[in-house]
């Protein structure tokens, strides 16, 4: 539904353009250790530990279905207003911060952006939403880009149609009240979504976002560790996942925003919002 991607898009760090590679040259997994990440040389890996070293997450799909770039193991994600990651063509990299706001990370998440000078998205929930406006509303003061991320974080392969699209329809009635407008992108909660269910989003001109680049910072992990996960991870476009909700033990991710933002910054990336991403509207209507 989408054309974000050039018609010619480089395999990711190796030169060669998509409609020029052999369907029996593609291997059928990539891992991270076999790419030259364009923001840090491989050598850097030989400092992060093992455990923070994520496979690449894609399958890659075959010669026909890889024309635009967009690595997904769903065949028909192409058909609908769905990504993980945004384009490998430009040198850029977005920040999404999900299950806000809340009152002790969210405003920390915004104080460090704002010193680096950076923009990110907020996939919030409705409930949070209600009860901390003054925080929605600051977030889009500080001019970043808010996104529905349900009402109250169901997992959606497990609820009716019906309460589908009121999780969607009423975080989207709470947030357009608090920021002007409804928003254009959803992130399903875990990440899970039906194809019937990205369908009925597309149809109604929302887009569905996962992610590329997963920090686990819900465990509670240390920066470093996060750290060490987004610098071994990242490349052009792509989506990085982290929290700022009430009640979790997220403070290590807070303070990892001020290792890996200039580290990046300084190797080429620009962090942008999703509609600079994709090219698109922060709204859907």
């Amino acid at each position: 539904m989408y054309s974000f991607y050039p018609p010619k898009v480089v395999f990711p760090f190796q030169g060669t353009p998509y409609n020029r590679i052999s369907p029996c040259a593609l291997p059928s997994k990539v891992s991270y250790s076999s790419i030259q990440n364009p923001f840090y040389p491989l050598d850097y890996m030989k400092s992060v530990p093992a455990s923070s070293q994520a496979p690449f997450p894609f399958q890659i799909q075959p010669k026909e279905e890889a024309t635009r770039g967009s690595w997904t193991p769903f065949p028909w994600v192409e058909k609908y207003a769905y990504a993980f990651a945004g384009p490998y063509n430009k040198a850029e990299v977005a920040l999404t911060f999900d299950d806000g706001p809340d009152l002790l990370y969210t405003p920390q998440v915004l104080d460090k952006l704002k010193k680096h000078g950076v923009k990110a998205t907020f996939f919030l929930l409705g409930e949070n939403a209600e009860r901390y406006p003054e925080v929605v509303k600051r977030i889009v003061n500080e001019g970043h880009i808010v996104g529905n991320h349900t009402y109250n974080h169901p997992n959606l392969v497990k609820i009716s149609d019906e309460q589908y699209h009121e999780q969607i329809l009423k975080t989207e009635k709470i947030l357009q009240n608090l920021t002007g407008y409804s928003p254009k992108f959803i992130r399903p909660p875990y990440g899970i979504i039906k194809e019937n269910q990205v369908k009925w989003a597309s149809e109604q001109n929302f887009m569905i976002i996962q992610w590329s680049v997963d920090t686990l910072d819900w465990k509670g992990l240390s920066a470093q560790v996060i750290t060490n996960t987004v610098l071994g991870n990242t490349f052009p476009g792509s989506i990085l996942l982290q929290h700022a909700a009430p009640g979790g033990k997220l403070q290590g991710s807070v303070d990892a925003l001020d290792k890996f933002i200039p580290d990046l910054i300084s190797q080429g990336a620009r962090f942008v919002t999703l509609p600079k991403m994709f090219n698109t509207s922060k709204q859907r209507k």
